[in-house]
């Protein structure tokens, strides 16, 4: 990635576990729509923009890393990302648009996960996927099937899709 700044408590998706997910997703998003609640490193979201994806939504409330995010973008040169600095979850919560793949890759810790399952189903788009990644096995609510799972190290990964 394009110079990043240290930020406490940044983990950036794994590129093995990343590797996966895109092979999961299939090798273009050409088209889709993207939102990544939890940016960070952007790794997720830029991965999705350079594999076609026609719109990606990255969210990103740590200021520091934001500005990061914002120079990467515009040395990367990406017309389809746009970028919001505000907690994910409040962002989850107001938004209105809907997406073909979400990434979640909340803190691990907090207590997001539940809270946003309840609240995407709205928000996805008629076969859209969710992916989670987490420091523990997430509890799936019953709205959700997972369609892929995964473990490296410390880090689960889960794809999900609606029942």
């Amino acid at each position: 990635m394009i110079g990043f700044p240290d930020a406490e408590g940044l983990r950036p998706t794994p590129d093995r576990v990343r590797e996966t997910l895109f092979n999961w997703l299939g090798q273009t998003l050409y088209g889709r729509s993207c939102l990544d609640l939890f940016a960070g490193s952007g790794a997720l979201g830029f991965e999705a923009a350079s594999r076609g994806a026609e719109r990606v939504v990255m969210v990103e409330k740590n200021r520091v890393v934001f500005r990061a995010l914002q120079d990467n973008l515009r040395k990367l040169g990406c017309t389809n990302v746009s970028l919001h600095c505000q907690d994910g979850l409040e962002f989850a919560s107001r938004d209105v648009q809907r997406y073909d793949v979400i990434f979640l890759d909340p803190p691990f810790g907090s207590e997001y996960l539940p809270r946003l399952l309840e609240m995407l189903p709205q928000r996805l788009n008629e076969s859209g996927k969710v992916y989670v990644e987490s420091g523990a096995a997430p509890e799936v609510p019953s709205a959700w099937q997972v369609v892929k799972a995964g473990k490296a190290g410390q880090v689960h990964y889960r794809l999900l899709g609606l029942v």
